[in-house]
C-alpha cells in the first residue's frame, strides 16, 4: 500500500469511529428520551417496564420510517397495521425533533442477539 493509500485507509478508519461514536451518543440520548417519556408505562426493555408491550426485538422487526410514524402518527400505524393492543397506543409527553430522532436510534438499536 502507497503511503496515500495509508492516509486514505486511515482517513477512513477515524471516519467511521466518529460515526459510531455519533451513534452511540445518539442511542443513548433515545435511551433517556424513552425513560423521560415515561415510554415504560407501556412498553418494556430487557424486562424492565410493562410486560405487555416487549419492544426487545422492535429493530429487528420494524425499519426506522415505521418506528418513526409509529411515534408521530400512532393512529394512522394502528389502522395500518390492525393492532388490536388496547389501550390503542398514544403519546404521553410531546418530543422535540432531535429526542425523536435519538429516540428512533434507540429503538431500531434494540435487537436481539
Amino acid at each position: 500500500m502507497t503511503w496515500k493509500g495509508m492516509v486514505v485507509a486511515a482517513a477512513g478508519l477515524v471516519a467511521m469511529a466518529s460515526t459510531a461514536a455519533a451513534q452511540d451518543s445518539r442511542v443513548e440520548k433515545g435511551q433517556k428520551a424513552f425513560a423521560a417519556a415515561n415510554c415504560r408505562m407501556c412498553h418494556s426493555v430487557a424486562g424492565a417496564g410493562n410486560p405487555k408491550g416487549p419492544l426487545d426485538d422492535v429493530g429487528s422487526k420494524l425499519t426506522a420510517a415505521d418506528i418513526k410514524q409509529w411515534l408521530t402518527d400512532p393512529a394512522a400505524m394502528t389502522a395500518r397495521t390492525k393492532s388490536e393492543r388496547k389501550p390503542a397506543m398514544k403519546l404521553v409527553k410531546p418530543l422535540s425533533a432531535d429526542d425523536l430522532d435519538s429516540l428512533v436510534a434507540y429503538l431500531t438499536s434494540l435487537k436481539k442477539k
